[in-house]
């Protein structure tokens, strides 16, 4: 999510391990569309975005990559209540298709 005008992108992954990828990706939609670089990049302590990949890229580009706090969602409410909206979509509809929760993704039986 871009801070300073509140817009999302949303990318769907299989498995953590395409998130760099796929950040790569949409990285570069980003700057042919608006014409500007990332300055600042600030994610959670999880192991999709706490690797060697990530660190690299940051090193670099000179990008500054910071990281919330681990378990606390009061520093990054906002994307949190914009995770929320999709997963509670995917949870109703899930429920509505009468598949066991014994095949709901793992995010999703909580």
């Amino acid at each position: 999510m871009d801070d300073y005008s509140r817009f999302t992108w949303t990318l769907f992954l299989s498995l953590k391990y395409e998130s760099f990828e796929k950040f790569l990706v949409l990285l570069k939609k980003i700057k042919k569309r608006i014409g500007h670089s990332l300055v600042r990049l600030r994610t959670n302590h999880g192991k999709e975005f706490e690797n060697s990949s990530f660190i690299d890229y940051c090193n670099e580009n000179v990008v500054d990559h910071n990281f919330s706090t681990p378990r606390t969602p009061q520093q990054n409410g906002v994307v949190e209540r914009k995770n929320r909206t999709p997963k509670d979509m995917t949870r109703t509809m899930l429920v509505a298709s009468g598949l066991p929760r014994s095949f709901w993704p793992e995010a999703l039986n909580r």
